[in-house]
């Protein structure tokens, strides 16, 4: 597609910038659609970075759709529940989901996330990918179609372009420089993201199951804790292979939200030091954490400002965002790569549905029909998100104490309710086999492919 001049073609092509969880899972949906892509990568290589991560009843009925669930279940620990520590390791709570399956019809899983990347990479050809195409406009030419111009002077042409490129997409940088040129960028989304707090994350090398007894057990243990008197909470996961996942996250004031504004939020080792020194000595179930990180290579643990901010613009003329470039949400609900993978889901579904006539009329109401489909869902979870970080990782005083009311006296039926609810929206690719409903609790409908609907 490079430099050529621009034909329109029936299925779509389509340009994938960002081969992170959300740009990978698109285009395998896309790969099993027959519709052409290409995803274009700024990093040089594959980074090996994230930690633990977690899948449940909103999108694994996909991973049965795609012919993948069985090997992503080898990857992965069914979680029983959470064991909420206070610092001094004394036992705050337990919240189980042992009595989940048989309502909602699939375990809770966690697994690490290169082991999720490499799954999911393994399942495209690797002319499909490019790495170290750095992005640094697109446009929409005259004669047609959607045009990318990378950092090494190479264009490239398609009809569709999905901005799958994280929190400080270019995609979407590009999209909002076009609309406030021409004064049609909603003034919230000018506006900065809200950050609320930093995390630390890596996953170790194998380790002695001698030493630590849990990694015996083929599903996960998971302790979280929190910590007195210091803006910290930290975690500690047991994954497969013999590794432990750990996480710390440390929750900013407002003067120091507002100096890291500034920073990016990209997966990276660089300055981790001064953190590491602080968090070194925290206690966990099986002791200092910082065994943990004397057992995690250097390159394996990363650290990331988290933010938040739901935008209004997801598309403009032939583009459209997708996953962290379109709603930055806090990680504490366990939904953010379940939600990206939903978007990808989705569109996968609207960009079948005009790719017999793929006009820019057509393209427009695929992306309208995205949008509508996926906003209410979208901002339900953003909503689940804050309140959840507030209770978990917040140290204010009416965040201590909204803790207590969850931890202490809410009971576990309640909460299970809530989840139970949130079950009922599971999206699948209209253009596969479904995979079949499990569970006992309701389903939400969902619209069909208007391909295979009587004309």
């Amino acid at each position: 597609m490079a430099d050529k001049e621009y034909v329109a073609s029936n299925p779509p092509r389509v340009i994938i910038v960002g081969a992170g969880i959300s740009g990978v899972f698109l285009a395998i949906l896309l790969e099993r659609a027959k519709i052409p892509y290409e995803i274009f990568e700024r990093a040089s290589t594959v980074k090996q970075l994230g930690a633990v991560m977690s899948l449940n009843v909103n999108i694994l009925p996909v991973f049965e759709q795609l012919g993948l669930y069985d090997d992503l279940m080898k990857i992965s620990f069914i979680s029983p529940g959470m064991h909420v520590y206070g610092e001094n390791m004394k036992k705050m709570a337990y919240r189980g989901n042992e009595t989940l399956k048989e309502t909602v019809g699939y375990d809770f899983i966690v697994f690490s996330r290169p082991k999720l990347y490499d799954l999911l990479l393994a399942q495209l050809p690797a002319n499909k990918v490019m790495f170290g195409k750095k992005v640094l406009s697109i446009k929409h030419p005259q004669e047609g179609g959607v045009a990318i111009h990378c950092s090494d002077n190479t264009s490239y042409l398609g009809d569709i372009l999905v901005g799958a490129d994280g929190a400080y997409s270019a995609v979407r940088q590009s999209i909002y420089r076009a609309m406030s040129e021409k004064n049609e960028l909603p003034h919230k989304d000018s506006q900065s993201m809200k950050i609320g707090y930093v995390t630390m994350v890596g996953t170790t090398d194998p380790l002695d199951e001698a030493t630590y007894t849990h990694l015996k057990d083929n599903f996960t243990h998971f302790s979280f804790i929190i910590g007195k008197g210091k803006p910290y909470t930290w975690s500690i996961f047991t994954v497969p292979e013999k590794r432990i996942c750990w996480g710390v996250q440390m929750q900013l004031s407002q003067s120091s939200a507002e100096d890291q504004a500034f920073r990016n939020t990209e997966w990276g080792p660089e300055g981790n030091e001064s953190l590491i020194k602080e968090i070194y000595d925290f206690n966990t179930p099986y002791g200092p954490l910082g065994q943990f990180i004397d057992k995690t290579p250097n390159d394996r643990i990363s650290r990331v400002f988290l933010e938040e901010k739901m935008f209004e613009t997801w598309y403009y003329g032939r583009a459209i965002l997708i996953g962290d470039a379109a709603h930055k949400m806090l990680p504490s609900a366990g939904q953010g790569a379940v939600n990206a993978m939903q978007d990808a889901v989705i569109l996968a579904n609207c960009i079948f549905d005009i790719a017999h006539d793929a006009t820019a009329q057509n393209i427009t109401a695929a992306f309208k029909d995205f949008k509508e489909q996926r906003y209410p869902h979208v901002q339900h979870q953003f909503d689940i998100s804050k309140t959840m970080a507030k209770v978990i990782y917040g140290q204010t005083w009416s965040e201590r104490f909204l803790r207590q009311i969850v931890f202490g006296y809410l009971p576990q039926s309640v909460l299970h309710k809530d989840t139970v609810k949130a079950a009922e929206y599971r999206p699948q690719c209209t253009y596969l086999p479904l995979a079949p409903v499990r569970g006992k609790c309701p389903v939400l409908p969902q619209k069909p492919s208007k391909r295979y609907q009587p004309s």
